[in-house]
């Protein structure tokens, strides 16, 4: 199934977001039938959009024939019941190579994460992305984050020059920001929360008009992800005040203790769950068995 744009656009602006884990095997390679396990499982559990090889996915840790399995892969078994989408991003050249992968593969949109590394001015970073963009037929999200952050006229000039530019996903957590973005660029754009652990962000969000994000955790509690994401666009301000203090708030404090963890520690928790897409890869690394211990403890008060 091919999605319109204006389908694509209500996948990414009603429903929760997630990008599931990638699948390694206890020799840290690739594992594309537990890959194929994992994405039926998201889908069944209804998500509106899955997001293949993303942050949460280790992207920047893939080999481009592994990206090109789990792209392919994620087509067939996602099988149009949602729009799928990928990164892209590194160099230019890198960039564009990855976009053309995909789109063989018949994925439905491209998430463009940052240029790699260096700093850089963002007249420059908004050149890159023009360059990205306009190498490809797929509607395109920009992941503003990191070294690639761009303010409110750069975002509405890049949404100008790149028709196939669909949204904005937020990976800053600067709300005076991103509302200057949003008052200044309107509904050209569909925004998407994206910080790490974008729950603990969710109410002031949705305050703004940031009415979808990224759920990591939905890789291991998807039920009280999607609890929380229903509340949260119904209203229901005591149930969202008590999943944030009974989960999130503890689980922030331990993620906040290594840097990685806002990927280390999904994986652990989908080992926890029985769903084990084995260890990242470095320079990312694991938590203590300790930690381990104070994520399950986490994880059992919360089912």
């Amino acid at each position: 199934m091919s999605f319109s744009v204006e389908q694509m656009r209500r996948a990414l602006s009603d429903g929760l977001l997630s990008f599931p884990i990638t699948d390694l095997d206890d020799k840290g390679q690739f594992n594309p039938e537990t890959y194929r396990e994992r994405l039926e499982w998201f889908v069944q559990q209804g998500v509106s959009t899955v997001f293949v090889a993303g942050g949460t996915g280790e992207f920047f840790s893939l080999s481009t024939d592994e990206y090109r399995q789990i792209c392919q892969i994620a087509v067939e078994t996602v099988a149009g019941r949602v729009p799928v989408i990928a990164s892209a991003g590194k160099s230019i050249p890198d960039a564009q190579a990855l976009c053309k992968i995909a789109e063989e593969a018949g994925v439905d949109g491209i998430l463009l994460m940052p240029p790699y590394l260096t700093e850089c001015p963002a007249h420059g970073v908004v050149e890159y992305a023009k360059a990205v963009m306009n190498s490809t037929s797929l509607q395109v999200i920009y992941y503003n984050r990191a070294n690639g952050v761009l303010d409110a006229e750069s975002v509405k000039s890049l949404a100008a020059a790149c028709p196939n530019m669909i949204g904005l996903k937020d990976g800053v957590g600067n709300l005076a920001a991103l509302n200057d973005t949003i008052k200044t660029v309107g509904d050209r754009l569909v925004y998407i929360g994206g910080v790490p652990t974008a729950e603990i962000f969710a109410e002031a969000y949705i305050s703004i008009g940031v009415n979808t994000y990224s759920s990591a955790v939905f890789n291991f509690m998807p039920e009280m992800a999607m609890r929380f994401y229903k509340a949260l666009r119904e209203g229901d301000r005591t149930t969202v005040t008590q999943i944030i203090q009974d989960f999130f708030i503890p689980f922030c404090r331990l993620r906040d203790r290594q840097k990685g963890y806002a990927v280390s520690l999904i994986k652990v928790g989908a080992d926890l769950i029985g769903r084990s897409a084995g260890d990242v890869r470095f320079p990312l690394t694991m938590p203590t068995k300790e930690e381990k211990a104070e994520l399950k403890r986490i994880i059992d008060a919360n089912q």
